[in-house]
C-alpha cells in the first residue's frame, strides 16, 4: 500500500509456465497426435484451438498467439488450460441449447402422463394437483405449478378449460329456474 491503494491480486505469474525462453508442456507424441489431429475432419472451433496449443508448443507466448490468431488472450489461456486438463476431447466446442435444467427425460415425462392419458381420454376432467403430485414424487423434490403446466404445454396437451357443466347439477331446478327468472323482470 505504497501509494494509498492495496495491492493488485489478479496478476497472473508466467513464471512457472515458462520453461527456459519456451512455454513447452506436451511430449514429442502428444504433439504428433495434435498434428495428425488436424488433419481430422473437425470444427473450425476446435481445429483453432488445437492451432493454439501447437503455437504454444513451437514456442510462442500467449500474447503472441492471441495477436497471430486474432482472439483474445482470455480465448487462448482458456484453450491452453482445457487442454491441459482434457487433452484433444477438451477443445472440442460444447454444444449449446437443449434442456440443461431437466427435471426428468422426454421419455420419463411420457411415461408419467400416460398414467393420466387413459382418464382424460375418457372426457375426465385432469387435475393438476394429482398430477403435480405424481411429478414432485417422481422427481423426488417439490415444484412449482408452471413446470407441471410446461410439462402439459410440451406434450400437446391443450390448454385448461371449464367444465362444460358441474357433475352435482339439477337440471330440474335449472329448468324451474330458467323458467321464473325471467318473469321477475
Amino acid at each position: 500500500m505504497a501509494n494509498g491503494f492495496p495491492p493488485f491480486r489478479g496478476v497472473i505469474r508466467w513464471r512457472h509456465l515458462i520453461r527456459g525462453k519456451q512455454m513447452v508442456k506436451c511430449s514429442k507424441a502428444a504433439v504428433r497426435r495434435l498434428k495428425t489431429a488436424l488433419r481430422w475432419k473437425i470444427p473450425a472451433a476446435q481445429r483453432q484451438r488445437i492451432q493454439m496449443v501447437l503455437l504454444r508448443e513451437s514456442g510462442m507466448t500467449q500474447p503472441t498467439i492471441a495477436e497471430a490468431m486474432g482472439v483474445s488472450l482470455s480465448t487462448v489461456n482458456r484453450a491452453h488450460m482445457a487442454y491441459d486438463d482434457g487433452g484433444i476431447k477438451a477443445l472440442k466446442p460444447k454444444p449449446n441449447g437443449g434442456r440443461k435444467h431437466e427435471n426428468m427425460t422426454l421419455a420419463e415425462e411420457q411415461a408419467l402422463l400416460a398414467r393420466f392419458a387413459n382418464a382424460a381420454g375418457a372426457g375426465e376432467i385432469l387435475n393438476i394437483h394429482d398430477l403435480k403430485a405424481a411429478y414432485e414424487k417422481a422427481i423426488r423434490h417439490s415444484t412449482s405449478d408452471s413446470t407441471v403446466y410446461n410439462l402439459l404445454h410440451r406434450h400437446g396437451w391443450r390448454k385448461l378449460m371449464p367444465r362444460p357443466f358441474h357433475p352435482k347439477r339439477d337440471l330440474a331446478a335449472q329448468n324451474a329456474f330458467k323458467k321464473t327468472a325471467f318473469l321477475m323482470l
